[in-house]
């Protein structure tokens, strides 16, 4: 792994260097530039709050086409009761602050730390992140955020604090921009986005398609 020197924002080509079981580099800083630059290189931050930052662009990509998604029968008739609300960019702050505090099975923290947080809020205030929130009875009951990167959306976290609601409102985003949006990353594998339909692409593959992107933009 390469270490980042916190002075000069900097990531090593993650197309001509693989890493360790993803990670490519550890080390730098937390802020907006450095976050920013490495989300349009395919990189992500993951790690464990107290620890060193890890860089990570891993091979194979989990990632979802919108075209794909699949929608069980189960979860169209729970869409067609109009049981929730959706928008977009109402309360950032209070998704991904739900994010990080809402308890995980198998999880004893958080890897979105307070520093992590701040710099996706100010993100967000530059129009570059944004939320999908997901409203019942007028309580915000779920929601997910992730950046926009030209065509490809890179989602980040989410929340539900009642059954179906992070599902429900990822369908909604999805099929609400599955004409503009060319390709979600979901960056590892989970069950839930495997059964929308998210599965695993080449590295190579998506790295291409974000440089396409990139150069759109």
């Amino acid at each position: 792994m390469v270490r980042l020197d916190e002075k000069e924002i900097s990531f090593p080509d993650p197309e001509l260097y693989d890493g360790h079981e993803g990670v490519i580099a550890f080390g730098g800083d937390l802020s907006v530039e450095r976050l920013w630059f490495a989300y349009q290189l395919g990189i992500f931050p993951w790690y464990n709050p107290g620890e060193e930052i890890l860089w990570w662009c891993p091979d194979p990509r989990f990632v979802l086409d919108p075209k794909e998604l699949k929608i069980s029968n189960s979860m169209r008739k729970i869409l067609n009761r109009n049981i929730f609300t959706f928008t977009e960019n109402q309360n950032f702050r209070e998704v991904i602050k739900n994010c990080q505090e809402i308890s995980r099975r198998g999880q004893t923290g958080t890897w979105l730390s307070n520093e992590l947080m701040e710099s996706f809020i100010q993100l967000h205030e530059y129009g570059l992140a944004k939320s999908i929130e997901v409203w019942q009875n007028n309580e915000l009951v779920g929601g997910f955020y992730g950046l926009q990167i030209g065509d490809v959306f890179c989602g980040e976290s989410m929340f539900a604090k009642v059954s179906n609601a992070s599902k429900a409102g990822f369908i909604h985003f999805v099929e609400t921009h599955k004409d503009s949006i060319e390709l979600i990353d979901c960056q590892s594998h989970t069950e839930h986005l495997e059964s929308l339909g998210a599965k695993m692409i080449p590295k190579k593959e998506f790295l291409k398609i974000l440089h396409k992107n990139n150069e759109r933009r």
